[in-house]
């Protein structure tokens, strides 16, 4: 067993079907499971219980999905997976914005659910341990030296590009929206300066990325924003 099949996962659906078959699912990936049918069972209970994961459903009565990231985010950095059969647009960067992690449409496969599950629990590890030197292939980031080198060579980053790489590498394989990084990297009176943040986009994968034209690092969230992908 690796050491992401650990920990404890809860589960917030309104199905009672739905919620069963998660839960036997990912009990048998060796996790500890809880589980909630509402959003105000679902705060209570990761008050009491301290998830290290929660996956949500969008459309529950009572309390929408969106709402219960807002209120898990007043208090808790916990890692959020919402899972929806609603693919719009909007509705993922609603969540995305509300303080979710990642966003994973209906149907969708175990292996793939695994995988997003791995990703949200080794990004938040990667916070706990504040690394201060960061890698992917052949790129490296010097947090503490706000140095930036690519296969061994130091590349000159603006202080802009900087920022946004920044951004990036410490939310790895997490989706961030335009907003989102708009407002990091510029400040909030930016946020919706979309083609400036391509710009900035397109000449930091020139500098990092080993094929600027396939990018590997840098990959686009379509409509929604980008995501940092180190490898495995």
């Amino acid at each position: 067993m690796q050491a992401f099949d650990r920990g404890r996962i809860l589960i917030i659906d309104d199905e009672p079907a739905v919620r069963t078959a998660l839960r036997a699912l990912v009990a048998g990936w060796g996790f500890e499971v809880g589980v909630a049918e509402s959003g105000w069972v679902a705060l209570e209970a990761a008050a009491n219980e301290r998830p290290d994961l929660v996956v949500l459903d969008l459309v529950m009565p009572g309390m929408h999905g969106v709402d219960v990231c807002r209120r898990l985010r007043e208090w808790s950095r916990v890692p959020i997976l919402v899972l929806s059969a609603r693919g719009e647009e909007a509705q993922k960067v609603a969540a995305l914005e509300a303080g979710a992690d990642d966003y994973v449409i209906k149907p969708f496969g175990p292996g793939e659910l695994r995988a997003r599950i791995r990703a949200a629990l080794r990004r938040e590890q990667s916070h706990r341990d504040e690394a201060p030197v960061i890698t992917a292939g052949e790129l490296l980031v010097d947090l503490a030296a706000r140095r930036v080198l690519v296969c061994g060579t130091e590349v000159h980053l603006t202080r802009t590009e900087y920022e946004l790489l920044r951004v990036l590498v410490t939310n790895p394989d997490r989706v961030l929206t335009h907003a989102f990084l708009l407002r990091s990297i510029l400040g909030p009176p930016y946020e919706d300066a979309l083609e400036s943040l391509r710009t900035y986009v397109k000449q930091l994968r020139r500098k990092v990325e080993p094929d600027p034209a396939r990018p590997q690092l840098i990959v686009n969230e379509l409509g929604v924003g980008y995501r940092f992908v180190p490898g495995r």
